[in-house]
């Protein structure tokens, strides 16, 4: 049988672990983009106005688009098109690897969400 005061401690542990989750998962807003090819940084930008790179991989091409708050691989001659497929990066630490082309790209901030490594 649960009592009032059940009620309370509850709605209040779910409040605590919602805002733990938003606080913990949250994360900065990247600022600038790292594109590497072949495990080299081939490019940094700032994630302020549009861009548009071309990276030469083994495989191709690896168009990356840039514009504002946020970057993305835009085509990609690797088979399963993963990179492609993440879409928009916008927070920190927040990577598209096209490893059968052997590019990346990730977002920097000053607070990353998590280690790249990890991700």
């Amino acid at each position: 049988m649960l009592r009032a005061g059940d009620f309370v401690v509850l709605a209040a542990g779910g409040t605590l672990v919602g805002a733990l989750a938003l606080w913990a998962w949250g994360g900065s807003r990247g600022d600038t983009a790292v594109i590497r090819a072949g495990g080299r940084i081939v490019q940094t930008a700032t994630l302020t106005h549009a861009q548009r790179f071309s990276v030469a991989g083994p495989l191709g091409t690896t168009r990356i688009e840039v514009e504002p708050g946020r970057a993305r691989v835009a085509a990609d001659p690797s088979p399963r098109q993963l990179c492609v497929k993440q879409g928009w990066l916008t927070l920190a630490g927040q990577a598209a690897l096209c490893l059968p082309n052997q590019v990346s790209l990730e977002i920097r901030g000053r607070h990353p969400t998590h280690d790249t490594l990890g991700y």
